[in-house]
Formats: C-alpha cells, structure tokens, sequence
C-alpha cells in the first residue's frame, strides 16, 4: 500500500495524471456549495431584519446598531468586488433575494437527496463492467452508474478531458458527469464542434440567468442558445432594462464564474416542479402547455434552478470570457397579445483572444451594418406606418431588379416556367395544406363576406392548385413552377430587423412536381443551380442534410428510399456536406445551405426540402406511364437566394457597400471638367443610361475636378468617367475606378462595349478587368 501510495504520489507530482474525484470528495464539496449559499441567504436576512429593527431600537439598541454596521463591513467587500466602479455606484443586485430562491433550494436540496440516494442504490445493485468504444475503435472498460465520460477522458489526458465541453454518448449528448449507464461508444466534443458550441452558450446563458436574478428579482422564462450566442428573457412587471446596467450584470457573472458552480442535473415529477416553480406563471404555463410526460430535467448552478433538459459544461468555471451585448424587447412566445419581456444577449468563449477577435469581427459588422449602408447610398428606408414593410428607392430598386432578372436569366436554362399566383386566399386551402393549423398566428388575415382570408406567406398551396387545375400526365413531369410573388408574414414588431425580418417579402421560389424517380436527377440540377449562384457572388457554402426523427410523417419507406438518394447526389456533389439534426415532423428529407461572407459569418438562404404530405393533403395525382390514374407525385420546394430583401442585406455587407459592377446602383459617373464641357457631359451620360447602366452626372459648380473624383470614390462609382475639350472633340471619355486605377482615353462606344460585356459576365472585380 505505501509502494502504491508513494507511485500515485510521484505521479501526480510530474503531472502525468488527473485526480480523479471520488464520491466522498464529491459529497463534501456538493455540501461545501450548499452550505456556501445558505449562508449567504442567512446574513441578507440577518441584515434586513436588523435594519428593519433599528427605528425601534434607536433607544436602547446600540448594540442591534453596532452589530448591523459590523455586518455591512463584512458584506460590503462582496459588494465592492462585483460594483464596476469600485462600489461607488449604486447596485441592486445585492439586496435581498426573493422569497422564492430559499423555498426553491429548499425544495431541491430535498429532491437532490433522494436522487443521490436512488443512484447510490442503483449503482450498487446494477453496475456491471461495460465497454465503451472511442472514435478510434479504441475500447475502454468502466463500470455502469459509475464510470463518467470526464473520467474516461482524464484517463486518455489532462488536456483532452480539460478542452472537452460536451459528450456524445450514442446519438445522445450527455453531461461529462452524468455517469454511464451501458456499453456505449463516446466521443468527447469541443468548442469547435457545433453542437458542443451549443451547450457551451446554454450554459452561458444559465450564468446570464442566475446573474438576472441576483441583480433584478424578476421571473425567468426563456434562455436558449442562438447562433451568435445566447440569451435569457425576463418578466419585469413594472421597470425595463438598460444597457448602462451590463456592467454589473457582467460583473456578477464573473463572480459566478470564478465560483467554478458545478451544473447538476435532476430529473423530477411534474407535479414537484408545479410547486417549486409556483412563484413563476411563466414556468408553470411551460410545464401545463409544454410537458405532456410525468418527469422533466432541471439543471442547477448555485442559486439558479431551473427548468431545462440540458446537457452542460461541468461547471461555470468553464466559461473563460464573456460578454452582454444587446438588449431588445420581446413577447412572450413572439405572441403580441401577450406579456412584455426584456431581452438580455450575450456571447461566450474558452479564452479571451476568441472574445478580442469576436469584438473586431463585431466593430466592422458595425461599420458594414446594412442600414446604415441603405442610408448612406440612399437604397432603402423603413416608415412606422407601415411598419417591417420596405421601400426601396430607386437605387435600391435597381438592386432588386438585377437579382430577379439573373435568377430569370437562370430559370430559363434550367427548364423552369414562372407563374404569377394570388396574393389572397381563402382559410381554407391553408387549413387543407396544414399550414393553418401551425403558422396561422403569423398570417395576415381578415374576414371578407363572413369568409376568413390570408395574406400567403408561401407559394407552394398555390402551385398545388396550379398544377390539380386540369389532369396531369407522367410525361408533364418534371414539372418547374417559379414565383416571385409578394408574401406577407406577421412577424412581432420587437423581432423586425432592418431587411433581414421584415413583413413584406419576396423569394426566388419554385416548386418542382416529379415522380420518386426523378428526384435523384432533380436533386443534382438544384445543387448545381445554387453553386452556379453562389459562385458569381464569391460565397462559399456548407450543405446540410436533415433526415427523419422520431416523429416524420409518411411511409417510412419512401423516407428511406428519398434520404439514399439524397446522399448519393451530395456524395457526387463534391463539396463538403454534413448531417444534422431535423426538426419534427419534417414533411420530407431537406438540404439547408450555409452561405459564408467575407466577415466570416454564416447565414442559411437556399433550402431543397422534399414534400411526400402536400400531395396527399390536396390530392395531387397524375396519369401514370401504365395508364393508371390517382399517382402521387414529390414537391421539391427549392429556393437559392432565399428571402430578397435578406439576400440583399447579406450582399450589402459582404461587400461593405462596394457592390461589383453588374448589381452595383451606382455604376457609373460623368464628370465635366469646366462649364464648357458640362452639355457633352449629359449627352454622354445619357448614353449610358439608354445602354442600361446606372449613370449620373456630376455638374455641381461648388467642387473643383478633384473634390468630384474623390467625392465619387467614396460614393461607391465603379467606374468615374472624366470628360474635357478633348474628350468632347473626340467623343470620348477618360476612364478611371473607385480604386483610382487609371484606363486613359477611350471612345464613348468602346467603353459602352466593354461595359456590357463586363455586366454580362458578372464578375466581382470588373474594375481590374476593364
């Protein structure tokens, strides 16, 4: 026993091995914690009662008064060191806690007993040596109900088990702490990994929450992860929320990351967390409307319990760098008819150089924020009377145009037929295609002859009628229905951002009808369509297949004849794909597209998603190749820009403004060097625009030439025409870029040649080109 106490002792001296914690060591520090924040709670309530008793005791109670001031010295360093300015500004976040956090811990301390007791007994009746298989086919023997991921981990390397954020246990993921329960294959994920990234954010947002509680009292409801992030809402019944107070807020949250808060999970009944969460309408709503099982998950980290099936990091000391960055105002569950929320984001990193480059990457978004380039170039403007609704200006509208009419250029050598379609429906058609019953709260609709309509706020029930209006053959299929039709959706006023959620939209939409045959071939020609695009803006892209979970609707058959096919045409694609989880109740497997701009930022626009239910729901059928009536056919729904008026938000920052030649709506500037040359600036000029360029002409007499060449460079003219009494003579013009790259003199013919042919191409440095 000493040999191998003195062995253990060495190595841990040399660092070759982690501690790993046994139960007793556990229990202690579990204990140390609780004890920690009892008594916490106990000298609040000593402070308030003291000084609720000093009126009554101005007399004879010296020593009540002595006693208090010695308690606000001792509390008044805890004060200091989480106060941004040293303790001199006011914070309320250290005044009493609500009632409900001691009954709550109350509660949970009880529950969490009776766990631990229920997991001893069980570990001790029914673990049993497991297997457990790592990515490399490496395999490791533990114990069930015993052996945790974390342990595993420490026994490959300290490093590994430190970067680790997250398990994989199975298709599951799963608490680094949350013990084994069979033989299983584990991988160990960090932040790199999206999902990982996720819970990394999660657990974030539950240090934000704990961090709200302290500072405001008021009811948590919602903090999810997002993707830049994480937020938390809360219900505050009479005050907002100001940006001024981050700085308390975030210094609470590194108080609370310094305390290394482990995350517990405890899965209790219904009926318990009714009553551990009855201070709190909101939670009690989520459990009666939400939970339709007898048991859920909360998750622990010091003082804050709340709901949440989780996973999370081991504990708050994980979290190496945080920020709080916005705040917005929110209803609850996006209804306007219910309560106010106040919003609170934040972002989070495993060290603070990932933070610094975060804030960069922030500051040039900033600088490239679409509507403060809308402004500047005057493209678009919003109004509050018509609210999430856009008007685009005549430059904006150029923009606009040009994105339409290279898709249309696209659909006419890609076999696909537009259409124009209605705007208004009748409830009806939406009830039949099932859209009524999930998405009528974000519907315009309105009551016409005792009838209920909508605003569509999708194409696709329309081409359904389009294409059931007379008999359909097999020979018809594939059949392509594009639409660029106006689409309405009722998004909550809080959530409106500039162009990128708006009410009023348009997409590059299409629906295309074929046979399960065929989808394999119309897969292809949709992929090769969207890089097609993609590659004339300079985005690279990430494609991501979602297949069927445990809720799908359809025959599981054709879902699985659909999803080889799918791969088969990504595997051909030759460009990078990955599976990811899909959302319930998928009508068909679906391919999303990940679009990365020059900030590095992703944003989903395409989407190739397979329908097997609207058919069915409206009855769609055509005459098959045997002659047999009341065949199905597919709806490939596909779209690759997306939303224009989002497209058009994500291009405007890509390009910091500086739009390529071809989309841009200030193609071209005439300058007229002297009064004397000013009419054959005009003339020129108009050229331009009978040739179908976006072309001005600068005649202001209160700048000299320099002041208008420089004035246009930063107006973002991709080309700057300077014409004088040569050029006049010549009929010519002197060409020079924005990048103050000179071409000389060239006719006004051969520049509108080359130009068009510039245009034509579409490329993204045409300037250089020229």
């Amino acid at each position: 026993e000493l040999r191998q106490l003195r062995a253990a002792t060495e190595r841990l001296q040399r660092g070759t091995e982690e501690l790993v914690i046994g139960p007793e060591l556990q229990c202690l520090r579990e204990e140390n914690e609780k004890l920690k924040y009892r008594r916490l709670h106990l000298e609040r309530s000593v402070r308030a009662e003291l000084r609720r008793g000093r009126s009554s005791a101005q007399g004879s109670g010296v020593q009540t008064e002595v006693d208090s001031q010695q308690l606000d010295r001792q509390l008044k360093n805890k004060k200091d060191e989480n106060s941004p300015t040293g303790g001199e500004a006011k914070s309320i976040e250290w005044s009493e806690w609500p009632p409900y956090v001691e009954k709550r811990f109350q509660l949970y301390e009880r529950l969490k007993r009776e766990h631990d007791s229920m997991l001893s007994e069980q570990a001790a009746r029914d673990s049993r040596i497991i297997t457990i298989t790592l990515p490399n086919n490496m395999q490791i023997r533990g114990e069930s109900w015993r052996t945790t991921p974390y342990q595993v981990a420490c026994q490959i390397s300290r490093r590994l088990a430190e970067s680790s954020i997250i398990a994989k246990v199975g298709d599951e993921l799963w608490d680094l702490d949350r013990p084994l329960e069979g033989d299983t294959s584990l991988q160990l994920l960090n932040f790199e990994d999206p999902a990982a990234r996720a819970v990394y954010w999660h657990s974030s947002a539950h240090i934000l929450g704990e961090a709200m509680e302290r500072y405001y009292g008021g009811c948590l409801c919602y903090g999810p992860p997002i993707e830049t992030g994480f937020y938390y809402d809360m219900f505050l019944e009479d005050r907002g929320v100001s940006s001024d107070q981050f700085p308390y807020l975030e210094n609470i949250c590194k108080s609370i990351i310094k305390d290394c808060q482990p995350f517990e999970r405890l899965e209790v009944s219904k009926q318990t967390l009714l009553e551990m969460f009855k201070y709190n309408k909101f939670k009690v709503r989520l459990l009666n409307e939400k939970i339709e099982t007898l048991t859920t998950t909360v998750y622990r980290c010091g003082p804050l319990i709340d709901l949440c099936s989780g996973p999370h990091v081991r504990h708050t000391g994980k979290i190496k760098a945080m920020r709080i960055y916005k705040k917005s105002l929110t209803y609850w569950e996006g209804k306007s008819n219910m309560e106010t929320l106040q919003r609170i984001y934040g972002i989070s990193f495993p060290d603070d150089k990932m933070l610094k480059e975060w804030e960069q990457l922030q500051e040039e978004a900033k600088n490239q924020d679409h509507r403060k380039i809308g402004q500047e170039q005057e493209l678009f403007f919003f109004h509050p009377l018509s609210p999430g609704s856009c008007f685009f200006l005549p430059r904006g509208a150029s923009i606009y145009n040009t994105l339409t009419t290279f898709i249309r250029e696209e659909y006419c050598r890609r076999g696909f037929t537009e259409v124009v379609s209605p705007n208004i429906y009748n409830s009806r058609l939406w009830e039949m295609s099932g859209y009524w019953q999930h998405d009528s709260e974000n519907m315009f609709s309105f009551e016409v002859e005792k009838e209920v309509f909508a605003l569509k706020p999708m194409n696709c029930p329309g081409h359904c009628l389009m294409f059931d209006y007379r008999p359909r053959s097999w020979r018809e299929l594939p059949l392509r229905f594009a639409d660029f039709g106006v689409l309405h959706r009722n998004e909550p006023t809080g959530e409106l951002t500039g162009l990128t959620r708006v009410r009023r939209f348009e997409q590059d939409d299409a629906h295309i009808f074929c046979t399960i045959e065929q989808i394999e071939e119309e897969i292809r020609g949709c992929l090769v369509f969207l890089r097609s695009v993609y590659g004339v803006f300079g985005f690279s892209f990430q494609l991501n297949l979602s297949k069927r979970t445990e809720v799908f609707l359809g025959d599981v058959n054709l879902w699985n004849q659909a999803e080889k096919q799918l791969e088969c045409c990504l595997d051909e694609f030759d460009e990078s794909w990955r599976m990811s989880d899909g959302d319930e109740a998928l009508p068909g497997p679906k391919i999303d597209i990940e679009i990365k701009d020059a900030l590095g930022r992703n944003h989903q626009c395409a989407t190739i998603q397979l329908d097997f239910q609207l058919p069915i729901r409206l009855n769609l059928t055509y005459v098959s190749k045997d002659g047999m009536d009341g065949s199905r056919p597919v709806i490939i729904h596909r779209a690759v820009l997306g939303s224009l008026e989002r497209m058009m938000a994500i291009l405007a920052e890509n390009y910091a403004g500086k739009w390529p030649f071809w989309l841009s709506p200030c193609q071209i500037v005439v300058i007229p060097v002297g009064s004397g040359c000013e009419e054959y600036g005009r003339m020129v000029c108009q050229e331009f625009v009978e040739a179908g360029f976006m072309a001005d002409v600068d005649l202001d007499p209160g700048c000299l030439l320099n002041k208008k060449i420089r004035n246009s460079q930063l107006a973002q003219y991709n080309f700057i025409l300077v014409v004088g009494e040569r050029e006049k003579a010549n009929n010519s013009v002197n060409v020079r870029t924005r990048d103050n790259k000179v071409h000389g003199e060239l006719s006004v013919a051969a520049t509108i040649e080359k130009m068009k042919r510039l245009k034509q191409l579409r490329r993204v440095r045409a300037e250089e080109e020229f």
